[in-house]
């Protein structure tokens, strides 16, 4: 049974059961599971719905329990797609700028699509590959978005999009020896996306938050998108506001919008450190984080931001500091025992060493909590010891 035909296996009432069936399989009781199964159902099939069971339980995270345990996957699909609420802000988006129809290049197994048509835009969802198009359109079925959501297997190069108010593509970043980070390396290329995108009234371009700030398109405005703290992805949208840089936090949204400020100044550390949401630093809107909180730099290369006063902000968690040591872990491990520390939190930013490593060494032990930076001040290599504010 080749991949295809596995897939539509699982979409037969045969298969729908015993998807329902091995819903809740933990992974080490896979073997005994499938041998039981095994004799009343074909080998194929009890392998097709123990693997799916697997992916729905990975893409709890992205898609919610709600969602993922009634959604098709596969594993790239569960890899690549954009987390819900992510998808979700995005539709928002689209929404607010009267997008009405769009044409979802590269769907995936429809992340983005099922958020689209759930804000009530009309997508045609297009990939070419012939499982992944099939889960995607085995989804809008699951959620009951048909109405909205069209599926079509074949080359996004090959689509005329001059119909639709807005495209989206979402490029292949993914190869057989992982991660790309070529953009003219993406499938299809960041070239070919822009081009696309140039010709829509409008456009939103979802690349890696990696992306070099010189490789961003003039006309285009760029986002970066972080949820619940960490940076997912960026969005270079076309027919919006040319030249403009964002950092855009979820839950929210909430939108830092670049001012083209110069770097902040370096200063001696204050009694408070920020550090800055990823999405910000990713959008270099870290001048733009230090005004707020009427702070400067703790070193010129680092996005540490240190002030006298506490300004809560969404931009950046605040610490307080307590103390300040040249590196040593000797010295350190002193302080730790003298204040009892036991729940030891240690972050890292222009220092070679590594967390583990240095929890390893020092062998907290206590009631208490601190959080510990490796950092540099002004160059030079430092430890910088507090807690949350």
């Amino acid at each position: 049974m080749n991949d295809l035909a596995a897939f539509f296996s699982l979409l037969t009432p045969e298969g729908r059961a015993l998807l329902d069936a091995v819903r809740d399989t933990d992974p080490a009781d896979e073997l005994a599971v499938a041998t039981r199964l095994r004799r009343e159902h074909p080998a194929e099939l009890v392998s097709a719905a123990l693997g799916q069971a697997r992916l729905r339980q990975r893409a709890v995270a992205k898609f919610g329990a709600a969602d993922a345990g009634r959604m098709f996957f596969t594993p790239n699909g569960v890899e690549q797609s954009t987390r819900a609420s992510v998808a979700a802000y995005r539709a928002d988006r689209m929404k607010e700028l009267g997008v009405h129809s769009v044409a979802d290049l590269c769907c995936g197994i429809g992340g983005d699509a099922i958020a689209l048509a759930r804000a009530g835009i009309r997508v045609l969802a297009v990939d070419r590959d012939p499982v992944t198009a099939a889960a995607a359109r085995a989804n809008a079925d699951a959620l009951g978005l048909t109405g909205l959501f069209e599926v079509r297997e074949g080359d996004v190069t090959e689509v005329d999009v001059s119909s639709y108010d807005a495209v989206f593509v979402d490029p292949a970043r993914r190869g057989g020896r992982g991660r790309i980070f070529d953009p003219e390396a993406y499938s299809p290329p960041l070239s070919w996306a822009v081009e696309t995108a140039r010709k829509a009234p409008r456009a939103a371009l979802k690349i890696a938050p990696g992306i070099p700030h010189e490789a961003i398109p003039a006309e285009a405005e760029a986002e970066w998108i972080s949820d619940g703290g960490d940076v997912k992805e960026a969005v270079l949208w076309f027919g919006t506001d040319p030249g403009a840089v964002r950092a855009t936090l979820l839950p929210g949204p909430r939108s830092l919008l670049s001012r083209g400020l110069p770097d902040p100044g370096v200063r001696p550390v204050g009694r408070y450190l920020y550090e800055p949401d990823g999405a910000a630093i990713r959008a270099h809107l870290v001048a733009e984080v230090a005004q707020q909180l009427d702070g400067g730099l703790i070193d010129a290369t680092i996005a540490y931001v240190t002030a006298d006063e506490l300004r809560p902000t969404p931009y950046a968690a605040a610490y307080e500091i307590t103390d300040q040591l040249p590196f040593n872990v000797k010295k350190l491990k002193a302080l730790l025992r003298e204040r009892e520390v036991g729940i030891l939190t240690v972050k890292k930013r222009g220092s070679a060493v590594e967390p583990e490593e240095l929890r390893k060494k020092v062998k907290p032990q206590g009631p208490n909590a601190a959080t510990v930076f490796l950092t540099r001040v002004a160059g030079a290599p430092t430890m910088l010891v507090g807690r949350p504010a």
